[in-house]
């Protein structure tokens, strides 16, 4: 088995003398007969030892006109002048030592030459492969540093199969490597989070040093070969890291939008990006980092990447919308003289989110999914809140065009809010910050609140906004005393609910698939109805608490039930002035990594 190890020659003479430099002379005592120049280097050397193990030199000196040739050049030599030295030692018979850094060079130098064993046995042929065969393709690390030398030696590193072969190897032991390491990993999953980072694979920072030619085969072939998804994200993931550089900054809000400084630099990231979103695995176990997402979705907006690559980070992103935070969501845009924010994106995202949704439900014919606690009926809740909350923070953009923003309002499902006080602060926001607005325009914008769907807390500030149209304070105004005269009167609406469910059923003249369409959309008129009872049976019971204390207080004066009552429910406050009820004040939370305020104000 071959080692890193030196070759000797037997026809090495004592007296022979090996110089630091061939561009003089090679022995002390004897004179050179030809002059080789390799990329203007001139290497003084005889013809005797070239011609005894070099075909192509011994062609070259066969060819020339000249029996009394005394120069020869070698264009396009792999490895350059260096290389061109070791391979002169070798043939000389001087004793240098074969390692990971050089057998590439020396492979396809020998190959150039054509140093083969049709000139000498154990040629220079030879002993590279019993190297890359018997050291290289053994370790998965030495493989990857031979991989990495091969990027300078193209295209003959391809003719001789070095990069197959060291990728083919790196696949092989990654998976090796992942059988040994299984039960290790094993052990780490009832440990702490910092021990779990400690168990994962070694390489996965070594691929790092790979040109993106390369590092795209070698994950390639470990996909092929059955490495671990994780194993493969944890390696896409420290890649992006270390070749998009800015990567982290792309991942928060940058508004200085900086892009790289050169074309070419440009250019190698966006093939990056492009080439990692399509190393991504498919399979459904393998959990992409959602921050990780976004920051690619990002450069690859800034890199103009192709339509394919953007659409595929924004269905992967869509697939987990539900579990989306607000900062990622902050897509600054990149074309000059549009809004600060990427809202068409974002669309699309929730686009992608709604279909799939769609499609869930069209796959399960049966009514369990449709039950109150159904993943999806929970992922769209929670996306609405999102999307209520991203409506706030991009409202105040001078630059937000009303269209746009009605696009992201009307696009979500009735059933997608239970209460409708986050659209009302986000709509509330856009009027403050588009005085210039029409009142069509106004009207239009808000007729998407559903005043029989607003807190207390929001009924008594829309009831004092002089921002919305005199329409709107009167629907207000005109629910509160709906809500009023049910609260006297102890309706819980239970013949609305009633009149749901008598109205969801089925005509015997509709197909079965009508059918399971009506029930399934009644179900969800009859889940949005049941969610804002509970919030109203919370408000009754937070303002009969009000009336009990209000009780409580007055009875030592005399006062009576009735009296109490009045009060109890005048604390509700509709029917004030306008200086009469109080307008909600809340402070601006601190959200996110990066510690930027939230608005929470609806005033």
């Amino acid at each position: 088995m071959v080692s890193d190890s030196s070759f000797s020659s037997a026809n090495r003479s004592p007296a022979l003398k090996f110089c630091n430099s061939f561009t003089t002379r090679i022995f002390s005592d004897v004179a050179g007969d030809v002059t080789i120049v390799v990329d203007g280097e001139s290497f003084l050397l005889h013809k005797f030892p070239l011609v005894a193990r070099s075909g192509k030199i011994r062609k070259m000196i066969a060819d020339a006109k000249d029996s009394n040739i005394s120069k020869l050049e070698l264009f396009d030599f792999p490895g350059g002048p260096q290389t061109f030295e070791l391979a002169m030692k070798f043939c000389y018979g001087m004793n240098f030592e074969i390692t990971s850094a050089n057998v590439a060079r020396l492979r396809c130098a020998a190959q150039y030459l054509e140093m083969t064993e049709d000139y000498r046995e154990e040629n220079l042929i030879e002993r590279t492969e019993i190297y890359l065969n018997e050291v290289v393709v053994q370790s998965l690390e030495k493989s990857v540093e031979v991989l990495s030398t091969c990027e300078m030696l193209l295209p003959i590193a391809e003719v001789v199969g070095i990069p197959n072969r060291c990728v083919e190897a790196i696949a092989m032991n990654a998976c090796k490597e992942q059988l040994v390491t299984g039960l290790s990993r094993l052990e780490c999953e009832s440990e702490s989070t910092e021990l779990k980072s400690v168990c994962l694979e070694w390489w996965v920072e070594d691929l790092s040093v790979l040109r993106i030619d390369f590092y795209h085969r070698v994950i390639y072939a470990m996909g092929r070969m059955g490495v671990r998804p994780d194993s493969i994200v944890a390696s896409l993931l420290h890649y992006a890291q270390a070749s998009l550089k800015g990567i982290e900054k792309c991942q928060i809000w940058n508004p200085a939008r900086t892009k790289p400084t050169s074309g070419m630099v440009e250019n190698d990231q966006k093939i990056i990006v492009e080439t990692l979103v399509s190393l991504m695995p498919t399979e459904n176990g393998s959990s992409i980092p959602l921050s990780f997402l976004f920051g690619m979705l990002r450069m690859a907006i800034m890199l103009n990447a192709t339509i394919a690559c953007k659409l595929e980070l924004e269905r992967r992103i869509a697939l987990h919308l539900e579990m989306v935070s607000l900062d990622d969501m902050l897509i600054p845009s990149v074309r000059n003289g549009d809004s600060l924010f990427d809202v068409d994106t974002i669309h699309r995202i929730l686009v992608n989110f709604l279909q799939r949704i769609e499609e869930e439900e069209n796959e399960d014919c049966g009514y369990e999914s449709e039950g109150m606690g159904s993943p999806s009926h929970d992922s769209v809740l929670k996306v609405g809140r999102l999307i209520d909350a991203y409506l706030a923070e991009i409202a105040p953009d001078p630059y937000l065009s009303l269209q746009k923003f009605i696009a992201l309002i009307e696009i979500l499902p009735e059933y997608a809010r239970v209460i409708d006080d986050g659209i009302y602060r986000a709509i509330d926001i856009y009027l403050k910050a588009h005085p210039m607005l029409t009142e069509n325009e106004c009207k239009k914008l808000c007729k998407f609140i559903d005043c029989q769907k607003l807190s207390q807390d929001a009924c008594n500030h829309a009831a004092q906004n002089d921002r919305l149209p005199v329409q709107m304070a009167v629907r207000v105004l005109y629910s509160e005393q709906v809500r009023l005269k049910n609260v006297i009167s102890g309706s819980s609406g239970d013949g609305f609910l009633s009149q749901r469910i008598s109205s969801g059923v089925p005509s015997a003249a509709m197909s079965p698939r009508d059918n399971y369409a009506s029930l399934r959309r009644e179900n969800r008129e009859l889940k949005l109805e049941i969610s804002r009872m509970r919030v109203r049976l919370s408000e009754l019971e937070k303002e009969q608490m009000f009336m009990k204390q209000g009780m409580m207080d007055k009875a030592g004066n005399g006062k009576t039930f009735l009296t109490s009552l009045s009060r109890g429910i005048g604390r509700i406050g509709i029917f004030s002035g306008p200086g009469g009820g109080k307008r909600q004040k809340s402070g601006r939370k601190s959200q996110g990594k990066n510690g930027r305020s939230r608005r929470h104000s609806v005033s």
